[in-house]
């Protein structure tokens, strides 16, 4: 359609530059004969017919009556529809009737002069004209046809593809991915989002399974120790002390299930992002100074060097909420302390630079082997050096959490002795990696 629209401006175009070209030149002829003498022109006339044998711009002066006087027009005077304009009219008085473009003036002694232009041949080249463009219109037309249809064949097909893997993933099979061509079109883009978000889903997904196995794991022990509790209690316990005894034990462990339970429902609160809502400035270092209020005693009970140290002046801000925080820290500090030796270090260190601004707990304990980094923010997963400690392996996945929903990094430091982990807010500018 475009290329018949702009075949049809250019017809439009070229003819009538070809019009406007032979009125231009009547012009100057009409403007000639008007300053041209009265007694001069049937000399003019005669002298341009000699010129023009093959009538191609036949002149012609007629008298007031109509009768021929001069010029190669032959016979009576036209039917004139006006005067001192260009018109187009058949030559009638000439061999084979052809189409003309005149302009006539009526001179100041009533005689009637036309000058005309043969315009056969004109005629003849936008015939041929308007040929070639239709021609080459139809063949676009029929080019166009087919690549759409090659095209149309090509995306139903890649559309096929995508259904038959979508139809595979439906069917279970998460692995699967859209297929992805080498066309980087828009079409490969919008599909490497979805196997983006597939990516996500399937590892979701697994780290659901996991977490239910995980739970079943971890709650089988405990659940196991109550039922053979509360068994012996039934088979052996004659007195009352006995089975206040088995009712302590099953408190114990049952102690143990709801905590692990409310830990989990503690991350997913704060992975569904409702707390955002709730965010302050908080100053970092007046929840450092807190945590460390806190876990004094156990520092102390511990016989180790529990210290804050401070790296930064004046007030170290971020938008956020001060118990999730005080929450991520206190866990950090926990571990620290826990796996800290007797005797040993932890120290919280607040800083701030060209990275932004944090917080570092530090410990001189066992450490977090490099390669199980990622896992250990996994839920439920226990890390060699701690599977002999109590806890339940959601810590520092509640700690991520925390970090998630700050936009802040969870950061590992490689150390010769024990564990330095850092949380901070990163500068505007720089990347935050949460994984």
């Amino acid at each position: 359609m475009i290329a018949i629209l702009l075949f049809g401006y250019l017809y439009r175009e070229i003819t009538g530059f070809e019009q406007e070209r032979i009125d231009d030149w009547l012009m100057r002829e009409h403007a000639e004969l008007i300053r041209e003498a009265p007694d001069e022109l049937i000399a003019r006339f005669q002298h341009q017919d000699q010129f023009d044998p093959r009538r191609q711009r036949p002149f012609a002066l007629f008298d007031t009556g109509g009768k021929h006087l001069a010029g190669g027009y032959p016979g009576e005077q036209p039917a004139i529809p006006y005067f001192d304009e260009p018109f187009s009219m058949r030559l009638a008085n000439l061999p084979g009737h052809p189409p003309g473009r005149c302009i006539a003036a009526r001179l100041s002694d009533g005689r009637i002069a036309l000058q005309c232009q043969n315009t056969r041949e004109l005629d003849h080249f936008d015939e041929e004209l308007l040929h070639a463009l239709l021609s080459t219109a139809m063949l676009t037309f029929v080019i166009g046809l087919i690549g759409a249809s090659l095209i149309g064949i090509s995306a139903m097909r890649r559309l096929d593809a995508v259904t038959a893997s979508i139809e595979e993933i439906v069917g279970g099979n998460l692995s699967q991915r859209l297929p992805v061509h080498s066309k980087r079109d828009d079409v490969d883009r919008l599909v490497s989002v979805v196997n983006g978000m597939l990516d996500e889903i399937e590892r979701l997904m697994h780290e659901v399974k996991g977490v239910c196995d995980a739970i079943a794991h971890d709650l089988r022990t405990p659940l196991t120790r109550m039922l053979g509790a509360l068994e012996r209690a039934q088979r052996r316990a004659k007195t009352e002390s006995e089975y206040r005894s088995a009712i302590d034990e099953t408190i114990v462990e049952t102690t143990s299930v709801l905590r692990t339970f409310n830990a989990l429902l503690r991350i997913s609160e704060i992975e569904s992002g409702v707390r955002r809502k709730g965010f302050t400035n908080v100053d970092l270092a007046a929840v450092a100074d807190d945590v460390f209020e806190f876990y004094e005693p156990t520092g102390e009970d511990k016989q180790i060097v529990f210290e804050v140290q401070r790296t930064a002046s004046g007030l170290q801000e971020i938008q956020g909420d001060p118990n999730l925080l005080f929450e991520a820290l206190a866990n950090l500090v926990e571990n620290a302390i826990k796996f800290a030796p007797h005797g040993g270090t932890v120290r919280i260190a607040l800083w701030q630079d060209a990275r932004g601004v944090g917080v570092t707990v530090k410990d001189d304990g066992p450490g977090i082997a490099k390669a199980e980094r990622d896992a250990v923010l996994r839920r439920f997963y226990r890390a060699e050096a701690s599977r002999h400690t109590v806890g339940n392996g959601l810590g520092l996945s509640l700690v991520a959490a925390v970090a998630g929903i700050h936009g802040m990094t969870l950061e590992f430091k490689d150390t010769c002795v024990g564990c330095e982990i850092s949380l901070f807010k990163p500068a505007h500018g720089h990347l935050v990696d949460n994984r």
